[in-house]
């Protein structure tokens, strides 16, 4: 009866250890489950961290990228334009030295007949000759700046005095009522150019 006893109490206290092993078991390995998750929790939260600091990297890369782009961009349009300014300016001073080139060269032959007949009339005394000789060099020339669109004003004896197209050079006692305000004399021809005046006809009026 006392072996019984003692078997029975051997066999509780190997049980009781075997459950006993089981339960820690559970509970560690509960635990290592617990600890696996929160590891595995703070590993996603690391990746997701990277891939927001990757995302806010390529965001940053990416501004840096776009303003570099358009500086680039910016700077050359810039050169582009002081490339087209530095151009236009130098056409612009070629345009003023060779503007008056055009006149020139058609007047040159005039030039050369006003030399022509200098010497033809050193040795000549054939008044009417010359006259004519100058007649002919005074249509060449009127002729050529016609050409150029030079147009001499008509002239505006008896006309109304116009400040837009006349230049008072003195005033004198009209011969009557009617030419009071009236042009009397033109001491000087006006000339348009292309419709605009260059030089105002200078007159006199009557007063």
């Amino acid at each position: 009866m006392t072996l019984i006893k003692t078997m029975v109490v051997f066999l509780q206290t190997r049980f009781l250890r075997i459950l006993n092993h089981i339960i820690m078991s559970k509970e560690d390995k509960l635990q290592e489950e617990e600890i696996e998750n929160v590891e595995t929790q703070e590993t996603e939260d690391s990746i997701e961290e990277v891939q927001e600091e990757v995302i806010e990297l390529s965001r940053e890369e990416s501004l840096e990228i776009q303003v570099k782009e358009a500086t680039d961009k910016y700077l050359r349009l810039y050169s582009e334009f002081d490339n087209f300014r530095k151009r236009t300016q130098k056409e612009k001073i070629e345009l003023y030295k060779t503007a008056g080139e055009g006149i020139i060269s058609a007047i040159i032959p005039v030039l050369d007949d006003l030399e022509r007949a200098e010497k033809a009339n050193k040795d000549s005394d054939d008044a009417q000759g010359i006259k004519d000789g100058i007649k002919l060099i005074q249509d060449k020339i009127t002729n050529i700046l016609k050409t150029k669109g030079l147009e001499a004003v008509a002239s505006p004896i008896g006309e109304d005095f116009n400040v837009e197209f006349h230049e008072a050079i003195t005033q004198i006692p009209a011969p009557s009522k009617k030419q009071k305000g009236k042009v009397l004399d033109v001491i000087e021809r006006g000339y348009e150019l292309n419709g605009k005046v260059i030089r105002f006809s200078k007159v006199v009026i009557g007063q």
